[in-house]
This record gives C-alpha cells, sequence and structure tokens, in this order.
C-alpha cells in the first residue's frame, strides 16, 4: 500500500468537518439523531482497514475520497472547491461517488453513479464498498420494510458492480446484507 499521510487526513477530514458541519441522520429509534461526521468517519475507517490488502492503490486518493465523499452531495461545496483544495484526482473521485439527482428516478441516478465509479481507480470502487458498509450498520427508525428491502437490493448492486476491488470490503458488505434482514418489521 503507498503509504498516507496524516496531514492529508487532516486536511480532508478538516474540510468535512467545516461542511458537514451541524448535519444529523436519523438513528435506530425515534428521537435519536447522529451526527453526520460518524457515517464520515466510518467510511474512512472501512477504506484504511480494507487498503492493505491492496498494496497498489493510492492511499492518500483512497482515503481523501472517502472523507469527502458526500461534501459536494449533500453540503454547499463545490467539486470546483475540492478541485481547488485537493486537487483533480480527489474531485473526480468525489463527483463519480456524488449522486446526480438531475436523472428521473432511483434505479437512472444508482446506474449513473456506479457507472462513474466504474470509470475511476479501485480506490474509488473502495469507497463506495465502504459506504454502503456503513449505511447498512442500521436504517433509520422511520423506514419501512419496503425500504430496507430496496437499499438491501441496492447493496447487492453495488456488491456485483464493485467487488473486485476489495474482497475483504466485498465480504463485509455480503455479510452486512444478509444482516440487514434483521431489521425487518414482522407484519
Amino acid at each position: 500500500m503507498s503509504a498516507w499521510s496524516p496531514d492529508s487526513f487532516a486536511q480532508a477530514w478538516n474540510f468535512a468537518t467545516f461542511y458537514h458541519q451541524g448535519q444529523t441522520y436519523g438513528g435506530p429509534t425515534e428521537g435519536t439523531q447522529i451526527e453526520y461526521l460518524n457515517h464520515v468517519g466510518s467510511v474512512a475507517a472501512e477504506v484504511i482497514w480494507a487498503l492493505p490488502e491492496r498494496p497498489d492503490l493510492r492511499a492518500d486518493l483512497a482515503i481523501q475520497c472517502a472523507l469527502l465523499h458526500d461534501v459536494v452531495e449533500d453540503t454547499r461545496a463545490t467539486i470546483a472547491l475540492v478541485r481547488e483544495t485537493f486537487g483533480a484526482a480527489v474531485a473526480d473521485g468525489v463527483r463519480a461517488l456524488t449522486k446526480d439527482t438531475s436523472l428521473p428516478g432511483k434505479a437512472a441516478q444508482m446506474a449513473d453513479s456506479l457507472a462513474r465509479i466504474q470509470a475511476q481507480g479501485h480506490e474509488v470502487w473502495l469507497v463506495k464498498l465502504a459506504d454502503r458498509i456503513t449505511n447498512l450498520y442500521h436504517p433509520p427508525f422511520y423506514w419501512d420494510n419496503a425500504r430496507i428491502e430496496e437499499y438491501r437490493r441496492e447493496a447487492m448492486a453495488i456488491h456485483a458492480a464493485l467487488h473486485p476491488a476489495s474482497p475483504a470490503l466485498a465480504a463485509r458488505l455480503e455479510a452486512k446484507i444478509d444482516h440487514y434482514r434483521q431489521f425487518l418489521r414482522p407484519e
């Protein structure tokens, strides 16, 4: 694995901290809100954990993309700002990881997103695998069974498209997909 720099980590972490400031997401129980940076840090941790199996990858690129993967999609930060601050490779990775909400429907957005990710290096593939792993820790309390099943199916599509990038993350994602069934509520 190429060495990664604590300085490049801190630069991306500080950027993400600033732009995601105040954001939360729904926890597993009603009334629970989780700081969004929990998700960002969890994605980065998954990527860092998986990097030793891929010494051919650029670790700094993978980690910075992990820390910044939602900054354009969910904040006022722009791709131009990411490019100016982190360079073209990170900006291209973040752009690939950003949903195109102008496309009609989730299926079209997912297909487009996976195609753009697959056009990037495996560093970016790792981020998407790690992102979905962390998103499968638990569903928000307000999701119904249909949404939980839909999310599992999306995870299966991500696994099918991106599993070659990391056997370790692919195995974790597969386990999380299976585990996610436990959140289905009896009808």
